[in-house]
């Protein structure tokens, strides 16, 4: 990542990585078409219900592999073999004691807080239910995410790919057996999605076991070093405080979606998991972003992290602005795999075509997060975000919305919040490079 020309690199690194996001997507798809199919349109509005309220309690321990992935690309830019392993280490343990964590809050609070959602009552035991069983799999879900970091860090995209397929079978097959042939609902769909996280977690703490680099994880190591840690929340708490809050906004969304209805949700679920394949495809950039700009920045190699920048905004425009209309004009061909309710079909067409559209707006914004948090700056980027974004939305919900409270009115929140943010990350991010330009330069003169 710190030698040779940036473009073929950062292209080697993205497309396994993408292949990978949107993999792990078609087999969540797969939880949702067998359920809307199968199990009918509330079914299919409990699974859907539960992801705002499941990524804001996951999103800090998400954020703290942010951490891990940030120093691991930093130590082994710099070749700092000790604090590679020992990073290496603190972020196995930190998965594992975070995932016994989300078990118990996935346990007690998913009752409450989807209450508090306004959880339709023909939907919400089905989606307690589901979450309960989703949560049991916590431990396995941290464990791949961080070692899936740690290896996206020293540049390896592929071994993940390769893991999330085997797993990403298993999950399909078991959501047709317990789905179809037991008749389990959406339990089925969460027990198949544990099993499929149980075995990539294994497959990846494998490959990190039977490495031959500085970041070999050795399973009697296993343990937290206090400054690797303290490093990781520094990084990461920022970051996963900016997704838990993200999460609030999107939760404040989707209790504005469940008032109107078991159909506007299933509708929003079905348009919301097609527009999670383009999210990834740009996400995926986000990630390299981090990647490429933490090794340079390790390896002091400055002047590169702006091509980083440039090449990453340039190619997350042409991915998300291209996805994006084709899934929207495709639109309704896809929603009839989730459901063949007409109504249901005209919510997610309604929902993407405001999102979808303007989706490369949300990429462009994510990239510039990624080059300052892969540069350690992790305050900056979360204070902004949530000023343009979450504030924003909440405001939005309490203000906008309450006068027009129409789907297309709440939905417009979204590509607003999105330009706003982006325009100040970039301001922010413009000033604090020039500065370590001239940081750099003054060294090299002295």
């Amino acid at each position: 990542m710190c030698n040779g020309p940036l473009l073929g690199k950062i292209m080697i690194f993205y497309v396994p990585l993408m292949l990978s996001g949107i993999l792990q997507l078609l087999f969540n798809a797969a939880d949702i078409v067998v359920v809307g199919r199968f199990a009918g349109n509330e079914a299919l509005a409990a699974v859907g219900s539960t992801g705002a309220l499941t990524n804001l309690l996951v999103n800090i321990f998400i954020g703290l592999s942010v951490g891990a992935n940030v120093l691991v690309a930093r130590y082994y830019g710099a070749n700092r073999k000790n604090d590679l392993r020992e990073m290496v280490q603190t972020a196995i343990a930190t998965a594992l004691g975070g995932g016994i964590i989300l078990i118990f809050l996935g346990f007690f609070l998913a009752k409450p807080a989807l209450g508090w959602m306004g959880t339709p009552e023909d939907v919400i035991n089905h989606s307690v239910l589901y979450m309960r069983i989703y949560f049991a799999g916590m431990p396995f879900m941290m464990t791949y995410n961080f070692g899936s970091a740690v290896l996206r860090a020293v540049g390896d995209t592929k071994r993940p790919l390769y893991y999330l397929m085997v797993a990403g079978v298993v999950n399909v097959a078991l959501n047709l057996v317990f789905v179809i042939v037991f008749h389990m609902g959406v339990a089925g769909v969460a027990t198949a999605t544990v099993v499929s996280q149980a075995i990539s977690a294994v497959l990846v703490v494998r490959c990190l076991i039977q490495t031959d680099g500085a970041y070999k994880l050795v399973l009697q190591g296993i343990k937290i070093v206090p400054d690797k840690l303290l490093g990781m929340i520094q990084i990461g708490i920022p970051a996963g405080m900016q997704g838990a809050l993200f999460s609030i906004s999107n939760v404040l969304i989707q209790s504005s979606v469940n008032s109107f209805g078991s159909v506007a949700m299933a509708g929003n679920t079905a348009g919301s998991n097609i527009e999670g394949f383009v999210y990834t495809a740009m996400n995926a950039l986000y990630q390299a972003a981090i990647s490429f700009c933490g090794q340079n920045f390790g390896a002091k190699k400055y002047k590169r992290i702006g091509k980083v920048l440039l090449i990453c905004e340039l190619l997350v425009v042409v991915v998300g602005a291209f996805m994006g209309n084709v899934a929207y004009l495709l639109g309704g061909t896809l929603l009839k795999l989730y459901t063949a309710d007409p109504e249901v079909i005209a919510y997610g067409i309604l929902r993407m075509r405001i999102i979808c559209v303007p989706y490369f707006l949300c990429g462009m914004m994510d990239v510039a997060v990624g080059a300052m948090r892969g540069m350690g700056y992790a305050i900056m980027p979360m204070l902004v975000s949530l000023t343009g974004a979450c504030l924003f939305r909440v405001v939005w919900i309490y203000t906008i919305f309450q006068s027009f409270r129409t789907l297309e009115c709440l939905y417009y929140s979204y590509p607003i919040s999105w330009f706003l943010t982006f325009a100040v990350h970039m301001v922010c991010f413009a000033i604090v490079y020039r500065k370590l330009l001239k940081r750099s330069a003054a060294i090299a003169h002295i």
